[in-house]
């Protein structure tokens, strides 16, 4: 209780710090600050963009998941300001306290290990208490891994439904299937590498064998795109290790909507040695094609072909 106190105290003290400094000079008038939800690469550190470099260097502080792992980001784009924590764990006590600077005139930026703050990451609890202080909002547009996944798996995008993680335990994760399974978009869902199969499975007996696409390490060294229904895919994935962040993307259910089936791997191959092409031709084309580089398109010939 005297810990907690003690905390609030400081948390005052540096609210009328910050309003002091942040008052204008001509006006006497309070400043309010500002918090920005700042998109950080997923992979790739081109994808940073020049304002949220700029925007990282202008504010008060930064607040992250893990400061080991956003040093280097920022050290990379020679970025020196003040770093604190804020991942779920202090997500309530930290957000407190950065509400206290923007109530104060101060200026805080919010940055995931990866992506947009507040998908799937910390974020969205401290926009409620910037807004209630009353200091702006500003999102900082960049990488979001859903959306990136989604446009690049061939798979209808007029209408998308991100779902997140499932839940982890077989049978919720069932329930929560029916739940979404007649909704007329196109299902997307982040999912951890050692409960890929598992999920695919689960999505094939649940939703049946749609169109659907496995999407591994975007922007990354070893990024890697593998489509097919979700009959195959549960079938490659039964007993392979996959490591990495995993994008799974599934057609809709209503047929009216539906674009037309993607040609499989092993139809393509097949169409291209009718036209001239041997094997190995062709199947290092179709495996371009697809996005898979060769030892994961043989992998998913082989199970086409089964």
């Amino acid at each position: 209780m005297a810990r907690a106190s003690l905390r609030l105290f400081e948390c005052r003290l540096l609210a009328v710090w910050f309003r002091i400094s942040k008052t204008d000079a001509l006006s006497g008038k309070f400043m309010p600050g500002t918090l920005y939800l700042v998109a950080t690469p997923i992979g790739n550190l081109q994808d940073m963009s020049f304002r949220a470099i700029d925007v990282l260097r202008s504010v008060d502080i930064i607040a992250c998941e893990d400061t080991r792992h956003s040093r280097k980001l920022l050290t990379h784009f020679s970025i020196t300001n003040k770093l604190v924590s804020y991942h779920e764990h202090n997500e309530e006590a930290r957000s407190s306290e950065l509400a206290a600077r923007l109530a104060a005139g101060g200026s805080v930026a919010v940055i995931s290990d990866a992506g947009t703050p507040g998908i799937c990451d910390p974020g969205s609890r401290m926009v409620l208490r910037a807004i209630e202080v009353g200091a702006d909002v500003v999102s900082i547009p960049g990488p979001v891994a859903f959306a990136a996944a989604v446009v690049a798996s061939g798979l209808p995008t007029d209408a998308i439904f991100f779902g997140g993680f499932l839940p982890p335990r077989t049978g919720e994760r069932q329930k929560r299937l029916n739940e979404l399974k007649g909704i007329p978009a196109t299902l997307v869902f982040y999912e951890a590498p050692h409960r890929l199969n598992r999920m695919l499975a689960d999505s094939r007996d649940t939703l049946g064998d749609r169109q659907a696409a496995v999407v591994r390490e975007l922007t990354k060294l070893h990024e890697e795109i593998v489509r097919g229904t979700l009959v195959t895919l549960a079938e490659l994935y039964t007993s392979e290790a996959v490591k990495g962040e995993i994008v799974v993307v599934i057609s809709r259910a209503s047929t009216e909507f539906t674009a037309a089936p993607l040609t499989t791997l092993s139809d393509r191959v097949t169409g291209l040695e009718a036209e001239g092409l041997d094997h190995k031709a062709a199947l290092k084309k179709a495996a371009k094609e697809f996005g898979l580089n060769r030892s994961a398109a043989y992998r998913q010939l082989i199970t086409e072909k089964k």
